[in-house]
């Protein structure tokens, strides 16, 4: 039984490459706009989709971090993703620009509204279901209320409750995020754990007294992901999980332990 478990009564989430695998639900959107407006001849690179999808998150990476730090911007995800999105279409000498005057409003908000459909990793939703049956179990999301949501009924995530940035007017790794969630609950930071493939979210989160749990994600930090290592291992994280469904192993054995003690 891995440490410094025992005493945590929430799980909080980071859902987007945490939970959900946004890389390939976007680049498989993106496709499907390909074949619709026959663009494929004017596409130049071998994976374009990739190419475009990560520039999407990064533009929400760079903007997110900017508010996070003080920087005024808007609270809701939904309306950033389109803004990077309008940018990325519509700048001059932009290498999309071809997208441009065949994506109409309509069709660039339906585009907008992939991250609503995103799909789970394979573990996801087994593994929280399992982890639910012992503790509270909640998303910690920069993505607004309605996003998250609508990715729990799309990708089958069973969640206690719905935590998202938006509702605290910051975006993480500011501390008020992960202060608010834990207030919310009535627990101490000590009482929760963050949950995230992303170290800078752990961080941010350990350094408020809460327990860090790391999953590592294909394509999210991937470059980090050698380096990650627990306490005991001489890290900066309390836990290392390769998937959900082992950290809820993990959280029912020590539920057993405790109950045989008592």
């Amino acid at each position: 039984m891995l440490p410094n478990l025992q005493e945590v009564d929430a799980f909080l989430f980071d859902v987007f490459g945490t939970v959900v695998d946004w890389r390939r639900s976007v680049e498989r959107e993106l496709t499907s706009l390909n074949i619709r407006y026959k663009l494929a001849i004017e596409i130049t690179g071998t994976n374009w989709e990739a190419d475009f999808a990560q520039e999407w998150r990064n533009g929400y990476l760079e903007t997110t971090r900017a508010i996070a730090a003080g920087i005024p911007g808007t609270s809701n995800i939904d309306e950033m993703h389109r803004q990077i999105l309008d940018r990325m279409l519509d700048s001059p000498g932009s290498r999309w620009a071809f997208f441009a005057p065949v994506l109409d409003d309509t069709a660039r908000e339906e585009l907008n509204n992939v991250w609503h459909r995103l799909d789970g990793w394979p573990d996801s939703s087994p593994g929280l279901h399992a982890l639910k049956q012992h503790s509270i179990i909640a998303t910690l999301s920069n993505g607004n209320v309605r996003l998250l949501v609508d990715l729990a009924k799309h990708a089958k995530l069973p969640w206690d409750v719905v935590f998202s940035t938006e509702l605290f007017d910051t975006f993480k790794p500011n501390p008020k995020a992960y202060l608010s969630a834990a207030r919310h609950l009535s627990l101490p930071p000590s009482r929760c754990a963050m949950v995230a493939t992303h170290i800078f979210d752990l961080r941010a989160a350990g350094a408020l007294g809460m327990k860090t749990v790391y999953i590592p994600r294909l394509g999210e930090g991937a470059a980090e992901v050698d380096e990650v290592k627990t306490k005991a291992e001489g890290g900066e994280v309390d836990v290392v999980v390769q998937s959900l469904e082992e950290l809820a192993e993990i959280v029912a054995a020590a539920v057993a332990v405790s109950e045989r003690s008592n």
